[in-house]
């Protein structure tokens, strides 16, 4: 009887043990889960054409990146910057000052969603302000690519009115985005891929005008370029008409934000 009682001990033991280090592997050392910290994302565009020097920019005083004139602009894919949701306060710095601020400004990030800051010449000083835009990266259509407008030129066109981008005809031209006043962005619209060397118009066809070429997107008004499927891009117009810099005369360049 001894040994059977022994056997049947043991037995109960072994069938105890599994619960018991469940018990013991919830104990107080177990680390915490991290939360999961919840995010959008800010590109930052230099396009201040009379402020002669980089700018440095900050979100809540932490870093996040030092630009000099024109930087991201050109075709380049830009880099967004992670920014935690909320309400958060953007910094510009002089880059070549440490300590000087241009500007601040205070938005509110949404989990998930994109935006851009086109830091600009909004006169003939060196100070600069910012152009806040929401982006819609959401992808076109099959076959299509998106594009909108962004004015931060000073001075552009020399006969004051709104811009618009739009498309050669054999008539005239097709306005593309909505009209917009600097500084101002349009909405994406969604366009046919392939090459194309698109206009920055005023007025309506066909009594408006061509005030700038596109072309390549590098800011020399020739040539075209080949809008592929699925991509989206920022038309930006920057500079500062009689600039004493001539590339930092009014001129339009691209950015694509993806």
């Amino acid at each position: 009887m001894k040994n059977h009682a022994t056997a049947l001990h043991r037995a109960l033991l072994l069938a105890a043990l599994p619960a018991v280090l469940a018990f013991a592997g919830c104990g107080k050392d177990d680390p915490d889960p991290v939360p999961v910290v919840e995010q959008g994302s800010i590109l930052f565009v230099n396009a201040a054409a009379n402020t002669f020097v980089g700018i440095k920019a900050f979100v809540d005083n932490e870093e996040k990146t030092t630009l000099t004139y024109g930087v991201n602009g050109g075709g380049s894919t830009p880099a967004y910057q992670p920014v935690n949701a909320g309400s958060r306060t953007i910094k510009i710095d002089n880059a070549a000052s440490a300590g000087t601020t241009f500007f601040t400004q205070t938005t509110t990030v949404e989990k998930d969603k994109k935006y851009s800051l086109f830091v600009y010449s909004p006169n003939s000083t060196p100070t600069p302000a910012g152009l806040l835009t929401t982006d819609d990266l959401t992808a076109p259509a099959s076959g299509k690519a998106k594009i909108r407008l962004v004015h931060v030129a000073l001075g552009f066109p020399v006969t004051p009115g709104a811009i618009s981008l739009s498309q050669s005809q054999p008539v005239g031209f097709l306005p593309l985005t909505s009209a917009v006043t600097v500084p101002g962005a349009s909405g994406f619209v969604e366009i046919n891929s392939g090459p194309a060397n698109l206009l920055v118009t005023t007025g309506t066809s066909p009594t408006g005008i061509t005030v700038a070429t596109v072309g390549d997107g590098t800011g020399s008004g020739t040539g075209t370029k080949n809008y592929e499927s699925g991509k989206i891009y920022t038309i930006v117009v920057r500079g500062s008409v009689g600039n004493q810099d001539p590339a930092r005369d009014a001129k339009a360049f691209i950015i694509q934000n993806n």
